[in-house]
C-alpha cells in the first residue's frame, strides 16, 4: 500500500513529458517481454499508457483541489458560513453599481442582488487589517442610518474608536474654527450616501476611508471596502462585531466583547 501511494504521489507531480518518461522507463524493467515486439508497437504501447497515466493524475488532482478548496473555505472564514446568511448580509439591493458588480453572484428571482459570501469574508478580513494599522485616537466611524446605532455605539465602547450616530456635525474635520474641529487620519463609513457629509469632509482633507458599501454604493474615494448589507441591523452588528474582534486582537485591547447573538439580536 505503501508503495502504490508512493507512486501515485509521483505521478500526480508529473508533466506530460515526465510521465512519458516514466513510462519509457518502466517500459524498460520489462524489456524482455517486448523483445519480439515491433518498434512501432511499442511506440503505441508506451503513449498509450502514458495517456492513461495523465489522465489518472488529471483526475485525481481536480478531486483532491476541489475538496482541499472546500476544506479551505470553511476553516478560513472568520465565522461560519451559516452565520454570514442568517444575518442576511449577503442580500444586496436591485441596484448594482459598477464598482460592486464584481462581488455579485446572482440576482434572485425578486431581483435582489446577491454577494458572493466568499468575497464579503475576504473584504472583512482585508479591512480589519487595514484598520489595525491605525491608533482608536486616529479613527471615527459615522453611521447615520440608525438599523447601525446600537452595533456602533458598542464597537466604540469596545476600541475606544469615536463614534458619530444621528448626525455628523458638519466642517470638524475641515474647518479650524470651529471648536469642535479635530484631525483624524481614518474615517468608516457606514453608508457612502448617508454619510457623505463626513465622505466628503475626510476626502478633502486628503484623510483614508474605510467604506462599508451595499450594492447600490460607489466606492469612490474609499480607500478599503467592506462589502455587505449595510441597512439591515442585524448584517451591521455582524460586520461592526467582527471589526470590534479583529481589531481590540490586533491592538491587544482587552475588552470583553460580547458574542455575536448579542450584535444580532433585537434590542431589549
Amino acid at each position: 500500500m505503501i508503495k502504490k501511494k508512493t507512486e501515485k504521489n509521483i505521478e500526480e507531480k508529473m508533466s506530460e513529458k515526465e510521465l512519458e518518461k516514466a513510462a519509457e522507463a518502466e517500459s524498460t524493467k520489462t524489456k524482455e517481454k517486448l523483445v519480439e515486439k515491433s518498434i512501432e508497437e511499442k511506440k503505441k504501447e508506451l503513449l498509450e499508457k502514458a495517456k492513461k497515466l495523465k489522465e489518472k493524475v488529471e483526475e485525481t488532482t481536480t478531486e483532491e483541489l476541489k475538496e482541499k478548496v472546500k476544506v479551505k473555505k470553511k476553516t478560513d472564514m472568520l465565522i461560519p458560513l451559516e452565520e454570514y446568511v442568517k444575518s442576511g448580509i449577503y442580500l444586496g439591493t436591485k441596484v448594482v453599481t459598477p464598482a460592486m458588480k464584481p462581488f455579485v453572484y446572482r440576482r434572485r428571482a425578486d431581483g435582489l442582488a446577491i454577494f458572493n459570501t466568499d468575497l464579503i469574508d475576504e473584504k472583512l478580513k482585508e479591512s480589519i487589517e487595514y484598520l489595525s494599522k491605525f491608533n482608536p485616537e486616529d479613527v471615527i466611524l459615522v453611521c447615520k442610518r440608525q438599523a447601525g446605532w446600537r452595533a456602533a455605539e458598542k464597537f466604540s465602547e469596545l476600541t475606544g474608536i469615536r463614534v458619530f450616530t444621528k448626525k455628523y456635525p458638519a466642517g470638524i474635520l475641515t474647518n479650524t474654527d470651529l471648536e469642535d474641529f479635530f484631525e483624524t487620519e481614518l474615517t468608516i463609513v457606514t453608508d457612502s450616501w448617508l454619510d457623505k457629509n463626513a465622505l466628503n469632509d475626510t476626502i478633502n482633507v486628503n484623510k483614508k476611508v474605510l467604506m462599508i458599501c451595499d450594492t447600490n454604493n460607489f466606492a469612490k474615494g474609499a480607500n478599503q471596502i467592506i462589502i455587505g448589507n449595510n441597512k439591515s441591523p442585524r448584517s451591521l452588528g455582524l460586520i461592526f462585531f467582527l471589526l470590534a474582534k479583529g481589531y481590540c486582537k490586533a491592538k491587544k485591547i482587552e475588552a470583553e466583547i460580547p458574542d455575536l447573538e448579542w450584535w444580532t439580536g433585537e434590542e431589549k
